[in-house]
Protein backbone atom coordinates (compact mmCIF):
# COMPACT_ATOMS: atom_id res chain seq x y z
CA UNK A 1 0.00 0.00 0.00
CA UNK A 2 1.33 3.43 -0.95
CA UNK A 3 1.70 5.76 2.05
CA UNK A 4 0.79 9.43 1.77
CA UNK A 5 3.21 11.77 3.53
CA UNK A 6 2.69 15.51 3.77
CA UNK A 7 4.75 17.41 1.21
CA UNK A 8 7.05 20.17 2.43
CA UNK A 9 7.13 22.03 -0.87
CA UNK A 10 4.83 22.38 -3.84
CA UNK A 11 5.50 20.88 -7.26
CA UNK A 12 6.20 24.34 -8.74
CA UNK A 13 9.00 24.86 -6.23
CA UNK A 14 10.41 21.35 -6.74
CA UNK A 15 10.46 21.86 -10.50
CA UNK A 16 12.20 25.24 -10.17
CA UNK A 17 14.77 23.89 -7.73
CA UNK A 18 15.74 21.25 -10.27
CA UNK A 19 15.76 23.98 -12.95
CA UNK A 20 18.27 25.89 -10.85
CA UNK A 21 20.51 22.81 -10.66
CA UNK A 22 20.28 22.34 -14.41
CA UNK A 23 21.51 25.89 -14.94
CA UNK A 24 24.98 24.78 -13.90
CA UNK A 25 24.94 21.91 -16.39
CA UNK A 26 23.79 23.68 -19.56
CA UNK A 27 25.41 27.11 -19.86
CA UNK A 28 23.17 28.03 -22.81
CA UNK A 29 19.94 27.21 -21.00
CA UNK A 30 17.69 30.24 -20.41
CA UNK A 31 14.48 31.00 -18.50
CA UNK A 32 11.70 33.43 -19.40
CA UNK A 33 9.27 34.69 -16.77
CA UNK A 34 6.01 36.67 -17.03
CA UNK A 35 6.40 38.78 -13.86
CA UNK A 36 5.45 36.14 -11.26
CA UNK A 37 8.87 34.66 -10.55
CA UNK A 38 8.36 34.64 -6.78
CA UNK A 39 5.24 32.55 -7.32
CA UNK A 40 6.62 30.13 -9.92
CA UNK A 41 9.92 30.07 -8.02
CA UNK A 42 11.79 30.84 -11.22
CA UNK A 43 13.41 33.68 -9.27
CA UNK A 44 15.77 31.02 -7.86
CA UNK A 45 17.28 30.63 -11.31
CA UNK A 46 17.23 34.40 -11.85
CA UNK A 47 19.23 35.09 -8.69
CA UNK A 48 21.88 32.53 -9.66
CA UNK A 49 22.03 33.32 -13.39
CA UNK A 50 20.72 36.86 -13.97
CA UNK A 51 22.29 37.01 -17.42
CA UNK A 52 20.15 34.03 -18.51
CA UNK A 53 16.89 35.06 -16.84
CA UNK A 54 14.42 37.32 -18.65
CA UNK A 55 11.45 38.82 -16.81
CA UNK A 56 9.18 40.04 -19.60
CA UNK A 57 6.51 41.57 -17.38
CA UNK A 58 2.77 40.94 -17.54
CA UNK A 59 2.93 40.16 -21.25
CA UNK A 60 2.50 36.42 -21.70
CA UNK A 61 2.18 36.38 -25.50
CA UNK A 62 5.34 38.45 -25.85
CA UNK A 63 7.08 36.19 -23.35
CA UNK A 64 6.31 33.10 -25.45
CA UNK A 65 7.29 34.82 -28.69
CA UNK A 66 10.61 35.93 -27.19
CA UNK A 67 11.19 32.42 -25.82
CA UNK A 68 10.59 31.08 -29.33
CA UNK A 69 13.21 33.44 -30.72
CA UNK A 70 15.80 32.26 -28.21
CA UNK A 71 14.94 28.61 -28.90
CA UNK A 72 15.26 29.22 -32.64
CA UNK A 73 18.88 30.12 -31.91
CA UNK A 74 19.44 26.59 -30.64
CA UNK A 75 18.96 27.05 -26.90
CA UNK A 76 16.70 25.09 -24.57
CA UNK A 77 14.20 27.44 -22.94
CA UNK A 78 11.77 27.25 -20.02
CA UNK A 79 8.91 29.77 -20.12
CA UNK A 80 7.09 30.32 -16.82
CA UNK A 81 3.64 31.55 -15.85
CA UNK A 82 0.28 30.38 -14.52
CA UNK A 83 -1.51 27.73 -16.54
CA UNK A 84 -4.55 29.86 -17.26
CA UNK A 85 -2.37 32.53 -18.90
CA UNK A 86 -0.13 30.11 -20.81
CA UNK A 87 -3.01 28.05 -22.20
CA UNK A 88 -5.40 30.90 -22.98
CA UNK A 89 -3.76 34.31 -23.23
CA UNK A 90 -0.58 33.12 -24.97
CA UNK A 91 -1.83 30.14 -26.95
CA UNK A 92 -1.62 31.71 -30.42
CA UNK A 93 2.06 32.54 -29.94
CA UNK A 94 2.72 29.04 -28.60
CA UNK A 95 0.89 27.39 -31.48
CA UNK A 96 2.46 29.37 -34.31
CA UNK A 97 5.93 30.30 -33.04
CA UNK A 98 6.78 27.25 -30.90
CA UNK A 99 4.71 24.20 -31.86
CA UNK A 100 4.68 24.78 -35.61
CA UNK A 101 8.51 24.93 -35.88
CA UNK A 102 8.81 22.32 -33.08
CA UNK A 103 11.08 24.48 -30.93
CA UNK A 104 12.67 23.37 -27.68
CA UNK A 105 10.54 25.40 -25.26
CA UNK A 106 9.31 23.87 -22.01
CA UNK A 107 6.43 25.45 -20.08
CA UNK A 108 6.48 25.74 -16.30
CA UNK A 109 2.72 26.00 -15.88
CA UNK A 110 1.77 26.63 -12.27
CA UNK A 111 -1.66 26.72 -10.60
CA UNK A 112 -3.13 23.80 -12.56
CA UNK A 113 -6.80 22.96 -12.19
CA UNK A 114 -8.52 23.97 -8.96
CA UNK A 115 -5.31 23.85 -6.89
CA UNK A 116 -5.34 27.70 -6.74
CA UNK A 117 -8.76 27.42 -5.11
CA UNK A 118 -8.50 30.59 -3.03
CA UNK A 119 -7.39 32.61 -6.07
CA UNK A 120 -10.68 32.11 -7.89
CA UNK A 121 -11.70 31.46 -11.48
CA UNK A 122 -9.25 33.94 -13.04
CA UNK A 123 -6.34 31.78 -11.85
CA UNK A 124 -7.86 28.29 -12.06
CA UNK A 125 -6.60 26.54 -15.21
CA UNK A 126 -9.40 24.07 -15.86
CA UNK A 127 -9.20 24.04 -19.67
CA UNK A 128 -5.41 23.80 -20.06
CA UNK A 129 -5.16 20.06 -20.75
CA UNK A 130 -7.76 20.25 -23.52
CA UNK A 131 -5.99 23.15 -25.20
CA UNK A 132 -2.41 21.98 -24.85
CA UNK A 133 -3.05 18.36 -25.86
CA UNK A 134 -4.77 19.62 -29.01
CA UNK A 135 -1.69 21.50 -30.23
CA UNK A 136 0.36 19.40 -32.67
CA UNK A 137 3.86 18.43 -31.42
CA UNK A 138 3.08 19.49 -27.83
CA UNK A 139 3.77 16.95 -25.06
CA UNK A 140 1.88 17.29 -21.75
CA UNK A 141 3.07 16.10 -18.33
CA UNK A 142 1.54 16.45 -14.86
CA UNK A 143 3.63 15.39 -11.84
CA UNK A 144 1.83 14.65 -8.59
CA UNK A 145 4.53 15.28 -6.00
CA UNK A 146 8.01 16.59 -5.19
CA UNK A 147 10.15 13.80 -6.64
CA UNK A 148 8.06 13.38 -9.78
CA UNK A 149 8.22 17.13 -10.43
CA UNK A 150 12.03 17.08 -10.24
CA UNK A 151 12.32 13.99 -12.42
CA UNK A 152 9.82 15.31 -14.93
CA UNK A 153 11.92 18.44 -15.34
CA UNK A 154 14.68 16.18 -16.65
CA UNK A 155 12.22 14.27 -18.86
CA UNK A 156 11.03 17.54 -20.40
CA UNK A 157 14.57 18.79 -21.02
CA UNK A 158 15.57 15.54 -22.76
CA UNK A 159 12.43 15.50 -24.92
CA UNK A 160 12.79 17.34 -28.25
CA UNK A 161 10.19 20.01 -28.96
CA UNK A 162 7.63 21.78 -26.77
CA UNK A 163 6.58 20.26 -23.43
CA UNK A 164 3.86 21.62 -21.13
CA UNK A 165 4.27 20.73 -17.44
CA UNK A 166 1.22 21.23 -15.24
CA UNK A 167 2.13 22.09 -11.65
CA UNK A 168 0.18 22.87 -8.46
CA UNK A 169 -0.23 25.90 -6.24
CA UNK A 170 0.15 24.33 -2.78
CA UNK A 171 2.04 21.35 -1.31
CA UNK A 172 -0.19 18.31 -0.86
CA UNK A 173 1.43 14.89 -0.43
CA UNK A 174 4.50 12.92 -1.50
CA UNK A 175 4.31 9.33 -2.72
CA UNK A 176 7.38 8.80 -4.91
CA UNK A 177 10.99 8.19 -3.91
CA UNK A 178 14.29 9.18 -5.49
CA UNK A 179 14.48 5.70 -7.01
CA UNK A 180 11.31 6.15 -9.08
CA UNK A 181 11.78 6.85 -12.78
CA UNK A 182 9.57 8.71 -15.24
CA UNK A 183 9.38 8.91 -19.02
CA UNK A 184 7.40 10.31 -21.92
CA UNK A 185 4.37 8.06 -22.55
CA UNK A 186 4.84 6.54 -19.11
CA UNK A 187 2.55 5.99 -16.14
CA UNK A 188 2.67 4.48 -12.67
CA UNK A 189 0.34 1.84 -11.29
CA UNK A 190 0.33 3.12 -7.72
CA UNK A 191 -2.24 0.66 -6.41
CA UNK A 192 -3.12 -2.75 -7.80
CA UNK A 193 -6.69 -4.00 -7.90
CA UNK A 194 -9.02 -6.31 -9.76
CA UNK A 195 -12.50 -4.76 -9.87
CA UNK A 196 -12.02 -1.44 -11.69
CA UNK A 197 -9.26 0.78 -13.10
CA UNK A 198 -9.06 4.40 -11.97
CA UNK A 199 -6.92 6.71 -14.09
CA UNK A 200 -6.00 10.15 -12.83
CA UNK A 201 -3.10 12.60 -12.52
CA UNK A 202 -1.78 15.47 -10.43
CA UNK A 203 -3.63 16.41 -7.25
CA UNK A 204 -6.47 13.93 -7.75
CA UNK A 205 -4.04 11.02 -7.37
CA UNK A 206 -4.30 11.55 -3.61
CA UNK A 207 -8.09 11.70 -3.64
CA UNK A 208 -8.16 8.38 -5.51
CA UNK A 209 -5.80 6.73 -3.02
CA UNK A 210 -7.92 7.86 -0.08
CA UNK A 211 -11.09 6.65 -1.80
CA UNK A 212 -9.42 3.29 -2.43
CA UNK A 213 -8.88 2.80 1.30
CA UNK A 214 -12.58 3.36 1.96
CA UNK A 215 -13.64 1.10 -0.92
CA UNK A 216 -11.43 -1.68 0.41
CA UNK A 217 -13.60 -1.74 3.54
CA UNK A 218 -16.50 -2.70 1.26
CA UNK A 219 -14.47 -5.39 -0.52
CA UNK A 220 -14.01 -3.33 -3.66
CA UNK A 221 -10.51 -3.48 -5.11
CA UNK A 222 -9.54 -0.67 -7.49
CA UNK A 223 -6.39 -0.31 -9.54
CA UNK A 224 -5.05 3.26 -9.69
CA UNK A 225 -2.88 4.54 -12.52
CA UNK A 226 -1.10 7.87 -12.22
CA UNK A 227 -1.16 8.92 -15.88
CA UNK A 228 1.47 11.61 -15.39
CA UNK A 229 2.23 11.58 -19.13
CA UNK A 230 -1.06 12.83 -20.53
CA UNK A 231 0.13 13.30 -24.09
CA UNK A 232 1.30 10.84 -25.20
CA UNK A 233 -0.31 8.49 -22.68
CA UNK A 234 0.73 4.98 -21.71
CA UNK A 235 -1.40 2.78 -23.94
CA UNK A 236 0.26 -0.47 -22.89
CA UNK A 237 -0.30 -0.04 -19.17
CA UNK A 238 -3.86 1.13 -19.73
CA UNK A 239 -4.71 -1.89 -21.90
CA UNK A 240 -3.10 -4.30 -19.46
CA UNK A 241 -5.12 -2.86 -16.60
CA UNK A 242 -8.55 -2.68 -18.26
CA UNK A 243 -8.07 -6.15 -19.75
CA UNK A 244 -7.92 -7.33 -16.16
CA UNK A 245 -10.63 -5.15 -14.59
CA UNK A 246 -12.99 -4.69 -17.58
CA UNK A 247 -13.94 -1.23 -16.29
CA UNK A 248 -12.37 2.23 -16.55
CA UNK A 249 -13.07 5.36 -14.53
CA UNK A 250 -11.16 8.59 -15.26
CA UNK A 251 -11.23 11.46 -12.79
CA UNK A 252 -9.38 14.73 -13.28
CA UNK A 253 -9.08 18.27 -11.98
CA UNK A 254 -10.15 19.74 -15.32
CA UNK A 255 -13.22 20.28 -17.40
CA UNK A 256 -14.93 16.97 -18.07
CA UNK A 257 -15.18 17.91 -21.73
CA UNK A 258 -12.06 17.32 -23.87
CA UNK A 259 -9.83 16.22 -20.98
CA UNK A 260 -8.00 12.94 -20.46
CA UNK A 261 -11.31 11.17 -19.92
CA UNK A 262 -12.47 12.00 -23.43
CA UNK A 263 -9.14 10.88 -24.87
CA UNK A 264 -9.15 7.54 -23.06
CA UNK A 265 -12.81 6.81 -23.80
CA UNK A 266 -12.12 7.32 -27.50
CA UNK A 267 -9.10 5.03 -27.29
CA UNK A 268 -11.03 2.30 -25.48
CA UNK A 269 -13.96 2.50 -27.89
CA UNK A 270 -11.58 1.74 -30.75
CA UNK A 271 -9.29 -0.77 -29.02
CA UNK A 272 -10.88 -2.32 -25.92
CA UNK A 273 -14.51 -1.39 -25.15
CA UNK A 274 -15.15 -1.59 -21.41
CA UNK A 275 -17.55 -0.14 -18.87
CA UNK A 276 -16.59 3.55 -18.65
CA UNK A 277 -17.32 6.77 -16.81
CA UNK A 278 -15.45 9.95 -15.94
CA UNK A 279 -15.55 12.87 -13.54
CA UNK A 280 -14.39 16.44 -13.99
CA UNK A 281 -15.89 19.89 -13.91
CA UNK A 282 -19.25 19.54 -15.62
CA UNK A 283 -19.33 22.49 -18.06
CA UNK A 284 -18.88 25.00 -15.27
CA UNK A 285 -16.44 27.42 -13.69
CA UNK A 286 -15.66 26.95 -10.02
CA UNK A 287 -15.23 29.71 -7.42
CA UNK A 288 -12.89 30.97 -4.72
CA UNK A 289 -12.60 28.98 -1.49
CA UNK A 290 -10.85 26.26 0.46
CA UNK A 291 -9.27 23.70 -1.90
CA UNK A 292 -10.87 20.64 -0.30
CA UNK A 293 -14.30 22.26 -0.17
CA UNK A 294 -14.02 23.38 -3.79
CA UNK A 295 -13.07 19.98 -5.22
CA UNK A 296 -15.87 18.42 -3.20
CA UNK A 297 -18.47 20.94 -4.39
CA UNK A 298 -17.44 20.45 -8.01
CA UNK A 299 -17.49 16.69 -7.92
CA UNK A 300 -13.88 15.44 -7.97
CA UNK A 301 -13.14 14.69 -4.30
CA UNK A 302 -12.62 11.29 -2.70
CA UNK A 303 -16.33 11.20 -1.75
CA UNK A 304 -17.39 11.50 -5.39
CA UNK A 305 -14.78 8.96 -6.50
CA UNK A 306 -16.05 6.53 -3.85
CA UNK A 307 -19.68 6.95 -4.93
CA UNK A 308 -18.96 6.71 -8.67
CA UNK A 309 -16.85 3.57 -8.25
CA UNK A 310 -19.66 1.90 -6.27
CA UNK A 311 -22.11 2.86 -9.01
CA UNK A 312 -19.87 1.39 -11.71
CA UNK A 313 -19.26 -1.81 -9.77
CA UNK A 314 -23.02 -2.20 -9.38
CA UNK A 315 -23.41 -1.90 -13.16
CA UNK A 316 -20.50 -4.26 -13.80
CA UNK A 317 -22.08 -6.89 -11.63
CA UNK A 318 -25.36 -6.65 -13.50
CA UNK A 319 -27.13 -4.56 -10.91
CA UNK A 320 -26.43 -7.02 -8.11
Amino acid sequence: MMILSKADITTRQAFSERMLEYGAIDKDFVVFEADIGYSTYSYLFGEAYPERYFNMGIAESNTMAAAAGMAADGRTVVACSYGVFISLRAVEAIRTFICYPNLNVKFLSSHGGLTPAVDGVTHQATEDIAIMTTLPKMKVLAPADTESAKKIFDVAIKTPGPVFIRLMRDPLYDIYSKEDTFEIAGSKTIREGKDLTVVTYGDIVFQALEAADELKKENISIEIIDMYSIKPFDKKNLLNSISKTEALFVVEDHQKRNGLGYELSNFCLKNKPVLFDNLGLNDTFAESGNYYKIIDKYGISKKHIFNKVKELIYKKRGGK
